[in-house]
């Protein structure tokens, strides 16, 4: 889906807002979940599998070919599950077992999961596994692609550049890094120095671009842009590994919470957690009456 029509970006619209309803309903009933982060990923989980950017089989989530996605930035795994059971990994009924007895949902993604390849959660874990895999698909003869969804906070482990240099010495070409650019980790900012606890990240695309990937940027909410920046990452002409920044908000989509600091690991309760889904809510009707005005409904 290299260019989106109008249906096309109103569906995708309504499964992201959808999606971040369903993260919000499990991690109430949870009691647990990282919801801020899975907000801001809302989108590009929708458009990796919703939109096809991943070649995968939800009834044969073992397949040979498939792409291998690795969710590097394992708390995020409550934002991912509702997309794989939307589009047939497993019964969405699923969903309401989240962290109950016998589920195989976790505050992070682990493999007993189907449509999860990797444990992850100890972060900077992810793309050296990644990598490896890439390496161990060139050696093959494969052409499938090991895409790597990590944070930017994450990027603090010095293993990811670790990889990143043996990647770019490997030529690594069917390898796609791609961050979530929420500007925050677990309790500061990765891009300011207003604490003692805050660490300056930038500027992220040229230090990419110096360990020997080729960098694009793109606004993480923004279906075009998404599409845009991954949907060219087959076939590419060039020896370099990938890296997408994907400029996002924390806790997109909750203007109650969405990027402040302090809501990395909690769940909304009371009067915010009746806002957050009161917003929710007008979205979706805003996006239904478009859909009606249009036809799609």
């Amino acid at each position: 889906m290299e260019k989106i029509n109008k249906g096309e970006l109103l569906y995708l619209k309504r499964k992201a807002n959808w999606l971040r309803r369903t993260v919000l309903e499990m991690a109430v009933k949870g009691k647990s979940g990282h919801v801020t982060t899975a907000f801001s990923l809302a989108e590009l989980f929708v458009a990796l599998y919703h939109g096809k950017i991943l070649n995968f089989d939800s009834e044969n989530p073992q397949w040979e070919n498939r792409d291998r996605f690795i969710l590097s930035e394992g708390q995020a795994g409550l934002g991912l599950y509702p997309v794989l059971a939307d589009v047939g990994f497993f019964p969405l009924k699923d969903l309401d077992n989240f962290l109950g007895e016998e589920s195989t949902l976790g505050v992070h993604s682990e493999p007993h999961t189907k449509g999860i390849d990797v444990l992850t959660g100890s972060l900077g874990h992810g793309l050296p596994i990644a990598t490896g895999m890439a390496d161990s698909a060139k050696l093959d003869g494969k052409s499938w692609l090991t895409i790597c969804l990590t944070g930017d906070g994450e990027l603090y482990e010095g293993s990811n550049w670790e990889a990143m240099l043996t990647a770019r010495r490997l030529g690594l070409n069917n390898l796609v890094l791609i961050v979530n650019r929420n500007h925050q980790f677990t309790i500061g900012f990765t891009d300011s120095c207003e604490t003692q606890r805050d660490v300056y990240m930038d500027p992220l695309p040229e230090k990419f671009q110096a360990f020997g990937f080729e960098t694009r940027t793109a606004n993480g909410h923004s279906f075009p842009e998404i599409f845009k920046a991954l949907s060219s990452i087959r076939g590419r002409n060039s020896s370099k590994p990938l890296a997408v920044l994907m400029e996002t908000i924390k806790g997109k989509g909750a203007s109650a919470i969405e990027g402040k600091r302090g809501w990395h690991y909690k769940v909304p309760t009371g009067e915010i957690l009746e806002a957050v889904m009161a917003g929710l809510r007008e979205e979706e009707q805003k996006l239904e009456a478009q859909a009606l005005k249009g036809g799609a409904l």
